[in-house]
């Protein structure tokens, strides 16, 4: 994944090329989701945007999450109701695969370009149109594991 200051700089020149603004508010969402360690709940984001922004409301924290969204620079974790920055800014066509582990909730995002294409291809087949793929993959981080196994 790219750094915190590359991702940051990869948003603002995307929306300047889109003729989009990346307000204050919308940069602050985004860089607490990139600084969090693991996905993030929009209570939890509004939480923290409370500390620097204490007048904040959970309207602010959803606008700035449906534009982040809509310009592809975080994906929703939808099973867990969570966010991540995306590790792509800028290719919204790519299939994002999250790998979420059940345990301490941490969210990979990676690419199989195999998988990708496998469901495209089924997508053309049956003649869907797909707007965008999100794969979600539940089990136990190695981290886990190996803290697990130490255990007993």
């Amino acid at each position: 994944m790219a750094n915190h200051s590359q991702l940051i700089a990869r948003a603002q020149s995307l929306c300047e090329q889109r003729g989009v603004r990346m307000t204050t508010q919308r940069e602050r969402v985004y860089d607490i989701i990139i600084q969090s360690k693991r996905a993030i709940t929009a209570y939890d984001l509004l939480d923290v945007l409370r500390e620097i922004e204490p007048q904040a409301k959970p309207p602010t924290v959803y606008r700035a999450l449906d534009f982040l969204l809509s310009q592809g620079f975080v994906h929703k974790v939808e099973s867990t109701n969570c966010f991540i920055a995306c590790c792509l800014p800028g290719h919204e066509q790519h299939c994002s695969q999250l790998l979420i582990c059940d345990s301490c909730g941490t969210v990979e995002e990676c690419h199989a370009d195999a998988l990708s294409n496998a469901l495209q291809k089924k997508a053309n087949q049956v003649g869907f149109a797909v707007s965008h793929h999100v794969v979600e993959t539940h089990g136990i981080c190695h981290a886990c594991q190996l803290a697990t196994h130490k255990m007993q």
